[in-house]
């Protein structure tokens, strides 16, 4: 097998196992994308490619129209990056005359845009493509695509063309902007188009986008990860580490606030990584966050963030405050140095304790949540104890909980998976139920108090009751006029819930002077 295996853009059907076609024709003249498996070694050697940099995306002329009187349905599975990428899908779909699709039934393109994290988000991927294989036997017509994470691994390409003959195009992370040469190909192609880059992906500016609401947005400003955490497939779909330009970000986010968003929330695998890879910029991500203070929108947020690039210049900017909330999502994964070591975090439980403190120090009312992993190989009852004792010594408010599950191409991958099930699942609730406490806990410190409310509309249990998040991204549940959706408020907090509090209404909040 070729170092890089070739696969035609749908005109021929791959074998990426043994690098052949159906047929022995050259069709080299046709290739324009390489497909390669998820591999440590040589994504470990990056550096050597150039990035492109475009300052704007165009449709080229001969798709314009495409989509008139057709329509499009995606389904999104994963993380806010995965969210944010299919507001730039259905921009694309737009811009080429598609409309929204209610139900898959009424699509002519339906798109599952996916996640790899977990094997459990890959399950209900093909759990969905079974579902859709009777839609297309009774409409031919109707494309089916596999876009997002999961597609830039070679075990589930070669599963899907082996199982799944129902999809149409494949398409990875790196690819969005070549969507309308994509639906084009599988308009034309009786096979499966596929379209994955193992190349870094390029950074292209003003790329549509069908932002969802208009009261909150993603904000892109990095893409890719450089840490490979041992359990982690992200470095391997999403590249390395790229950082958008500080201008073109800037630019976005103040015509952002023009429209009349509220808060936006930067985005990225890594984000206080970001400035790393610029070769003739010193900014980084503190910088940024302090120019952002400038401009006149209420509240910034980011996510998400590694311990090991938590900087004190950063911890110094998030300390002016302003539109800088007091929300930082701070995955830990583990409280035990030596299990920290094995997934490959690249600190220390001291260490991590120790950037706790300085952000407390500097931001008191600081509100720290996180992501935690239970039932890593080789966890001991001593190593999860540890992991307790560091929650209870944090006091995060929240944190995001998992089972340990091996995932392709990554180095866990190869260590036994040597946890019971049941010692698994009794540790998580273990834990679900320390977070629930330290949850209500946080919560309930709030009683009594007028907090600031960005307002998004109807409770979802109760139309009745609007509902909105305060700065440090508490939920809180309260009845007013359906006229101030949008809107900064006061509340007074009189009762306070496991995960949510309820308040009574007291005012719209007067506009702020940004803080310089």
């Amino acid at each position: 097998m070729s170092e890089e295996q070739r696969v035609n853009g749908g005109r021929i059907k791959p074998d990426l196992e043994n690098n052949v076609g159906e047929t022995e024709k050259d069709y080299s003249q046709y290739f324009e994308t390489v497909y390669t498996e998820p591999s440590l070694k040589k994504a470990r050697k990056r550096g050597g490619e150039e990035i492109a940099y475009f300052d704007d995306f165009e449709i080229d002329e001969r798709f314009q129209g495409m989509g008139v009187g057709r329509k499009f349905f995606i389904k999104t599975y994963g993380c806010q990056m995965n969210e944010h990428d299919t507001e730039v899908i259905a921009g694309i779909f737009t811009v080429l005359g598609y409309e929204v699709a209610d139900t898959v039934e009424d699509a002519n393109i339906i798109l599952l845009n996916t996640c790899a994290i977990r094997e459990n988000a890959e399950n209900k991927v093909f759990g969905e493509l079974g579902h859709l294989k009777p839609l297309k036997q009774r409409n031919p017509d109707v494309l089916i695509g596999v876009c997002g994470c999961m597609s830039q691994e070679e075990s589930v390409v070669n599963k899907i063309l082996k199982t799944y003959d129902q999809v149409d195009m494949i398409f990875g992370t790196h690819n969005i902007h070549r969507l309308p040469n994509i639906i084009h190909e599988a308009y034309m192609s009786k096979e499966m188009v596929i379209e994955v880059w193992s190349k870094e992906g390029d950074i292209i500016e003003n790329l549509p986008k069908v932002r969802h609401g208009d009261i909150k947005a993603w904000v892109n400003i990095m893409y890719g990860c450089d840490k490979f955490c041992t359990y982690c497939i992200v470095p391997y779909t999403r590249g390395k580490e790229r950082s958008r330009r500080p201008e073109d970000i800037i630019l976005e986010i103040r015509q952002l606030a023009a429209q009349g968003y509220k808060e936006i929330t930067l985005l990225g695998q890594n984000v206080n990584a970001y400035g790393k890879d610029f070769e003739d910029l010193d900014y980084r991500f503190g910088d940024l966050m302090d120019d952002l203070r400038k401009i006149d929108i209420p509240r910034v947020r980011f996510t998400t963030s590694h311990p090991r690039d938590f900087d004190d210049h950063l911890i110094e900017v998030l300390a002016k405050g302003g539109n800088l909330v007091e929300h930082i999502h701070l995955p830990v994964q583990s409280g035990s140095t030596s299990m920290l070591k094995i997934m490959g975090r690249i600190y220390s439980r001291e260490e991590f304790l120790e950037l706790v403190r300085k952000i407390k120090v500097a931001i008191p009312d600081v509100s720290l949540t996180t992501d935690i992993i239970v039932g890593f190989p080789n966890e001991t009852d001593e190593q999860f104890e540890e992991t307790i004792t560091l929650y209870e010594e944090v006091g995060f408010e929240t944190a995001f909980t998992y089972i340990y599950s091996p995932r392709d191409g990554t180095p866990a991958e190869k260590m036994a998976d040597n946890i019971p099930m049941d010692v698994k699942k009794a540790r998580l609730q273990r834990l679900n139920k320390l977070v629930n406490e330290y949850s209500a806990k946080a919560l309930k410190r709030f009683e009594g108090q007028i907090v600031e409310v960005l307002v998004e509309g109807e409770s979802k249990r109760n139309e009745e009751v609007l509902s909105g998040y305060t700065r440090q991204s508490k939920l809180v549940n309260f009845r007013g006029p359906k006229s101030i959706t949008g809107q900064l408020v006061y509340v007074k907090i009189k009762e306070a819930k496991t995960w949510s509090l309820d308040g009574e209404f007291i005012g719209v909040v007067e506009k702020k002077e940004v803080m310089i």
